[in-house]
């Protein structure tokens, strides 16, 4: 059995877009799933929360996040299958998305702190409209792609603070 030379290998080699392509669909189940958990663990104490009248229906969010996530595994995986590095900036500015989306989960839903979750949520928002911003600076098809998720973490912005104000 050969022994697999990654030093040898070339950034755009089918090797390194495979690895780069499990690295990119790891780190979204990860967020995903450690947000899953999260919300999870708090879902009953959210349950009992007043919610205003308006509120989108509960089946509607988990659908919103799976796009949003298969969103930007389509966009950093079309980065990588066309044999461009993915910008320093997005890649950071994914990182800080991906943390923040965690946070709050643990913040809001498990913790069960309110307030710290909608300033963390607006931080958020700040961060995925700055991400959308940053993307459409390389390539504005894949900031298309990704319209959804900041306005999303807006229409999330307005229910959470909506939730705080009624609790």
């Amino acid at each position: 059995m050969k022994k697999l030379n990654t030093s040898s290998l070339k950034e755009n080699s089918p090797h390194i877009k495979l690895i780069n392509s499990i690295w990119t669909i790891a780190g979204i189940v990860l967020v995903a799933g450690l947000g899953s958990l999260f919300v999870a663990l708090g879902q009953k104490w959210y349950n009992g929360l007043v919610k205003p009248s308006q509120f989108i229906p509960d089946f509607v969010i988990p659908i919103v996040w799976t796009v949003i996530y298969i969103s930007l595994g389509v966009t950093a995986l079309l980065w990588i299958k066309n044999d461009e590095k993915l910008p320093k900036d997005v890649f950071v500015l994914l990182l800080i998305n991906g943390v923040l989306n965690v946070l709050w989960c643990l913040v809001f839903f498990t913790l069960k702190q309110t307030f710290l979750g909608n300033v963390i949520i607006i931080i958020n928002a700040y961060f995925g409209i700055y991400l959308l911003q940053t993307i459409k600076k390389y390539k504005l098809l894949y900031s298309y792609i990704l319209t959804l998720y900041p306005l999303w973490l807006l229409v999330a912005t307005s229910l959470n603070l909506a939730v705080w104000i009624l609790n």
